[in-house]
């Protein structure tokens, strides 16, 4: 759900007013507050088969560490929860703050879709362009129901999309040198 007021731009500080638990995550892209409320297990479990294979490869390369749902504060009126990052070692070490959010882009986002039109616009559209504008690398856009996931990399300074991938198709990338995982690990049977 988004809170659009006419003329009321929300900011990072607006968020301490809001009743805060952990039921529902707050966002807001481009001063516009996006509301959320907990995800479907299946989307977690999504989530949890990306991150597991991203922290595998992670663990066994070195270069750098998977974060599930990390507070990403690019401005006062640009903070978002992506559902899995991935950021180099020597990135993380410049990026993350003392309370352990990330004030600038990591290398990898990851969004997993969910349902509705509202969600769809806000992780197609305004994080898209939001994750485009910051600076992020590969954004990799992931449909539960479905089961494909859209692959964006950064070309002449944007994001454009590289790739649709579902079914037995293989997914890789060139920020994570011998990554190599098969779509079916991402969606549980």
């Amino acid at each position: 759900m988004s809170q659009t007021i006419e003329g009321v731009r929300w900011t990072i500080y607006d968020l301490e007013g809001l009743p805060q638990n952990e039921w529902t995550r707050y966002e807001i892209i481009d001063g516009e507050l996006f509301m959320t409320r907990s995800p479907h297990r299946r989307h977690q479990q999504v989530c949890g088969k990306i991150a597991r294979q991203l922290d595998a490869w992670s663990e066994s390369s070195g270069l750098g560490e998977t974060i599930i749902t990390p507070g990403v504060i690019f401005s006062e009126a640009d903070s978002v929860i992506p559902d899995v990052v991935w950021v180099s070692r020597e990135r993380l070490a410049q990026i993350e703050d003392e309370a352990g959010h990330l004030t600038s882009a990591p290398e990898l986002v990851v969004e997993v879709l969910s349902p509705g039109k509202q969600n769809e616009r806000r992780d197609k559209e305004a994080k898209l362009k939001l994750y485009s504008v910051q600076g992020v690398r590969e954004y990799w856009i992931v449909d539960r129901l479905t089961k494909e996931v859209e692959v964006y990399r950064r070309e002449k300074a944007r994001l454009i999309l590289v790739a649709t991938l579902l079914g037995s198709d293989e997914i890789t990338s060139p920020l994570l040198p011998g990554f190599c995982c098969s779509m079916r690990c991402f969606f549980p049977e």
